[in-house]
């Protein structure tokens, strides 16, 4: 079974994240991502960077929910 743990991994393998959190049962996660490479780009094209990361793993993930996040937007969030 794919572990919070598994998909942070996961993630972090394709993506320099300067925070990330997973939460999950095992079929369904969300995560929260915050990554420089998210900077200048839209809310659609920062979730196709974290699945280009996540590459073939996503047939192991049932359900990904995620909010991400450039560390300037990370850091003025109230």
């Amino acid at each position: 079974m794919v572990t919070p743990d598994n998909v942070k991994a996961y993630i972090q393998q394709g993506l320099v994240c300067e925070h990330i959190h997973v939460e999950g049962d095992g079929r369904h996660f969300e995560a929260v991502i915050v990554s420089k490479a998210f900077a200048g780009k839209g809310v659609l094209q920062q979730h196709q960077v974290v699945y280009r990361a996540l590459a073939d793993k996503m047939d192991e993930i049932h359900a990904l929910s995620m909010k991400t996040f450039t560390p300037e937007q990370w850091a003025n969030r109230t």
